[in-house]
């Protein structure tokens, strides 16, 4: 049982919290609900016994628009936003969660919702270059001046997204990466750390969460690929940027790892696990 730091008798068991909602089902609904994490998050909290609800533009909800977001949040308790832009340009992105997060947390106050759970990124106040990092620093600052209570969960970057890194940094067969201190997380503990959060009291604050160990960015990149017979060479370059941004040793890891909620699952482990799930 592992706890998060600074949140008394906040404790995590397979994604319940020991202090959730008495026992009592409530409501809940996933913003982003049919991604990676929305989907996890529905699992588990489904098998809590909780009303879990995706809502997405797949579901008839579009938080950008307003479509079908009130009628989806009526009698909900909880609501956890695991959205994303579809574009990552400056200007969209920016957009995208200022737009989002005034409609959610307005239409929230409008039909009482007791807690409002965003998923952000660890540094993203740290690394400033970055136009992505920007919106979310934008989007976390209009929850904590919302109006609704809140937890913010700070993530290191997923297992899952390591090709769509190397490939966003290749340059014909060479994949340029910072060589700055890195902890990856397995989705899984990811969704689990967040259906705790969300089961239980609000923070009023953030939380970190990141992986149970340790690399260094370039090295991580080049051990995934390789495990993917992936023949292309990982450059360590220290001006490689990440999200627009050049990157400093500490940019993408907790300030306080002892602070921080550390997953279970290391990359040997998720590796083995990829290996063994039928293919679809």
């Amino acid at each position: 049982m592992s706890q998060i730091a600074g949140v008394p008798g906040l404790s995590f068991v397979n994604g319940a919290s020991d202090a959730p909602t008495g026992g009592i089902i409530v409501k809940i609904v996933i913003i982003g609900g049919t991604g990676l994490i929305g989907t996890k998050l529905i699992e588990r909290l489904t098998a809590q016994g909780h009303e879990a609800v995706a809502a997405s533009p797949n579901t008839g909800v579009n938080t950008i628009t307003g479509e079908g977001v009130a009628e989806v949040l009526a009698g909900a308790d909880v609501v956890i936003d695991v959205s994303n832009s579809p574009s990552f340009a400056d200007d969209v992105v920016l957009a995208f969660f200022e737009t989002s997060t005034r409609n959610l947390l307005a239409a929230e106050a409008a039909a009482g919702v007791g807690h409002h759970v965003a998923v952000s990124i660890v540094g993203s106040a740290r690394n400033p270059g970055s136009g992505y990092m920007r919106a979310k620093v934008a989007q976390e600052r209009l929850i904590e001046d919302g109006g609704v209570p809140y937890s913010i969960v700070h993530a290191t970057q997923f297992f899952e997204f390591a090709k769509s890194i190397a490939d966003g940094a290749t340059d014909g067969d060479t994949v340029r990466i910072a060589p700055v201190r890195f902890r990856p997380i397995a989705a899984d503990d990811v969704a689990d750390a967040v259906a705790a959060v969300a089961t239980s009291e609000p923070v009023d604050g953030g939380i970190e969460i990141a992986g149970p160990e340790e690399f260094r960015f370039d090295e991580f990149i080049a051990q995934a690929l390789a495990a993917r017979g992936d023949s292309r060479t990982v450059v360590a370059d220290p001006h490689a940027r990440y999200f627009g941004t050049e990157l400093a040793d500490g940019s993408l890891v907790p300030e306080d790892v002892g602070a921080a909620r550390l997953g279970e699952i290391t990359f040997s482990q998720w590796q083995a696990r990829q290996a063994a799930a039928p293919t679809r």
